[in-house]
């Protein structure tokens, strides 16, 4: 599951792909996200197969598949799982043809906590603070009512690593550097990009329960709180505080 992002750093270092210009796109005074939530607009990379061109474009989080009927949009999956994104029907064209990165600054994941009754919140990113590249699909699908376009997309999701398995056993498929240009590209499969990324560059800490509401906002949201740790816990690699770039 990935159910929230952070867009904190701004658009141009955003633009993780190498050679991606937008110097000149309207995103450059685009609001930070701190807090990005399903149904809302995120920037995301994608590559233009006729000339090769990348783009950085403003798509809403929550996938329409291209053929779907029903003008509401019908059911908008926010995540993809790895195992099964080629082969399901919701997801095979656009794991094939319309796939993209969604470069973020770290994302969240929620930790139930045993008799409490609710779950603590905590943020997942780089120690070093630098944005990365989470695997995504993106679709364009036509409203039969009005005839406008939505641009959607969906995270793909593989299991946890050693860091995140303390908390969930599901995180973000984190694209390596090297990766990106097959990803974009027009490999029909490149499913070996999928894979579990390493825990030993990562970091994670709890942060407030304000989270949980995608109206709250801002870089305060990022900041360490203290938790009340249950017996027999192994949350021991959870004790960096937020790192300093991404609340700039």
């Amino acid at each position: 599951m990935c159910g929230r992002v952070i867009q904190s750093s701004g658009p141009l270092r955003l633009a993780i792909v190498d050679g991606l210009d937008v110097s000149d796109s309207r995103l450059g005074n685009m609001a930070r996200r701190y807090n990005g939530a399903p149904s809302q607009e995120l920037l995301v990379i994608r590559q233009n197969h006729k000339t090769g061109e990348r783009s950085l474009n403003l798509l809403k989080w929550g996938l329409i598949p291209h053929r779907c009927g029903d003008p509401g949009g019908g059911r908008r999956p926010i995540n993809a799982k790895a195992e099964s994104v080629s082969s399901l029907p919701s997801f095979r064209d656009a794991y094939a043809l319309r796939r993209c990165i969604v470069p973020v600054d770290g994302f969240f994941e929620w930790r139930a906590i045993r008799g409490a009754g609710r779950k603590q919140p905590y943020a997942i990113a780089m120690k070093d603070g630098s944005p990365f590249g989470l695997a995504g699909l993106w679709e364009n699908w036509r409203d039969p009512n009005t005839g406008e376009w939505q641009r959607t997309f969906a995270i793909i999701t593989v299991p946890s690593n050693e860091l995140v398995g303390q908390i969930h056993n599901r995180m973000p498929a984190i694209l390596e550097p090297e990766s990106y240009d097959r990803w974009l590209a027009l490999e029909p499969d490149p499913h070996d990009l999928l894979i579990t990324y390493a825990s030993e560059p990562m970091t994670m800490w709890p942060i407030s329960i304000r989270v949980n509401k995608p109206e709250n906002d801002e870089p305060s949201l990022l900041d360490r709180v203290e938790t009340r740790r249950c017996l027999g816990s192994p949350m021991t690699r959870t004790e960096a505080g937020t790192p300093a770039s991404m609340k700039r």
